[in-house]
């Protein structure tokens, strides 16, 4: 961190708030912000910053002030401006909801942020549908972004989010890309994710590959879709999910992690428990987001369950391409577990990137220039699923 106040460091020795505002400055390319909205919010928190409601308190109020300007456009039938202000409403809500408390008001907070962002979203794209998931008995609430003007059965990549983002997030800065070039996205948020974790209470669990075969199931389904190249991909936290997947769901014919999560994650959290014991604003996480996830009553007892969130045993036995993206600055998750991850993989075609400053990107899941990574991730794809002789003519 920086002892002066930066594009990355918006708050100088307060990295939870710094980290939570630059992933929201990370979404200005795809419409669902705006900077100088962000920088009133921020500017007003920064004298707040020993308010413990102060961060909610700012992003909920213009979350309100956007909706508001939205209610007034939709009323006058300006369905696309309307959009415009719910999707940005939306998103700051999200932001707002990241530093509440589980409880009532963090669940309120989080329905009306899912509810204007999906607003936001169904008036933008028209290629956008909201898709139920099957799943153990109930359902994984997911968005599917159609490529548009793609005729016959295209290639779809599902994506599962991280701790910090949600399906409504991922679907654009994943799912725009993906949609120019051909390729259908699945958004989901499985257990312990978005609207899964919000509202239906599905704390996260080890076994990714089974929410991964639902989703494969589902898009597979579909006549629109190739089920021979179908891609699964996972951001931040969800890098561990797609491996977990890659390695135990033989469908899928490729696999992302869109930055690795730590090789041992209970250590990793008993770490952070030790520098918020000292200073909550030392990390990168909320003293309670991380047992909210994992829907534990207490740390401790996430931590213990966070062993069981293992690449150990998993990643030897991933033998399809497999890409793991990174940052070598990387202040989340060192850069030393994309190197492990890497190396623990049998795969023969896997593939590692490390994103540097002369890259362009510094910093965990590429939140400070997304578009470069998710770039780098859509060409090792389409490399990926081109026929041999097609990779050949290019060299």
């Amino acid at each position: 961190m920086t002892a002066t106040k930066t594009w990355i460091d918006e708050f100088p020795g307060n990295f939870v708030w710094s980290n939570a505002a630059l992933v929201t400055k990370g979404m200005a390319p795809y419409g669902a912000v705006a900077i100088g909205e962000i920088d009133e919010v921020c500017e007003r928190l920064r004298s707040r910053q020993g308010e413990p409601h102060a961060w909610a308190e700012e992003w909920a109020a213009m979350g309100r002030r956007l909706q508001a300007v939205g209610d007034a456009a939709a009323a006058a039938g300006h369905e696309m401006t309307a959009g415009n202000y719910y999707l940005r409403a939306g998103m700051y809500c999200f932001t707002g909801e990241r530093f509440i408390p589980p409880g009532p008001e963090k669940r309120a907070l989080g329905e009306k942020a899912l509810e204007l962002q999906q607003a936001g979203l169904r008036r933008r794209l028209a290629n956008l549908a909201v898709v139920e998931v099957p799943y153990e008995g109930t359902t994984l609430p997911a968005l599917f972004l159609k490529a548009p003007g793609v005729s016959g059965r295209a290639p779809t990549i599902v994506v599962f989010d991280g701790m910090d983002n949600c399906k409504e997030m991922s679907v654009l800065f994943n799912g725009l890309e993906f949609a120019a070039r051909g390729w259908h996205t699945l958004a989901i948020d499985g257990p312990g994710q978005g609207e899964s974790l919000r509202l239906r209470h599905l704390s996260a669990r080890h076994d990714d590959e089974v929410p991964g075969a639902a989703a494969y199931d589902c898009v597979a389904a579909r006549k629109d879709v190739d089920p021979a190249r179908i891609v699964v991909m996972g951001d931040s936290f969800g890098g561990y999910y797609a491996a977990r997947v890659a390695a135990f769901e033989p469908r899928y014919v490729a696999g992302v992690a869109f930055a690795a999560l730590h090789w041992d994650l209970a250590a990793w959290q008993r770490e952070i428990k030790r520098k918020q014991d000292r200073d909550p604003r030392l990390t990168a996480q909320s003293t309670f987001h991380f047992r909210w996830v994992m829907g534990c009553d207490d740390a401790d007892a996430a931590i213990a369950k966070a062993g069981k969130f293992s690449l150990v045993d998993a990643a030897p036995t991933i033998t399809k391409p497999f890409l793991v993206v990174h940052a070598e600055e990387d202040r989340v998750v060192p850069v030393a577990s994309a190197h492990t991850l890497y190396e623990a993989i049998a795969s023969p075609r896997k593939h590692l990137k490390i994103f540097t400053r002369a890259d362009g990107s510094t910093y965990h899941a590429q939140a400070d220039n997304r578009q470069v990574g998710v770039d780098y991730i859509a060409d090792w794809i389409a490399d990926t699923l081109a026929p041999p002789a097609s990779i050949e003519a290019r060299w």
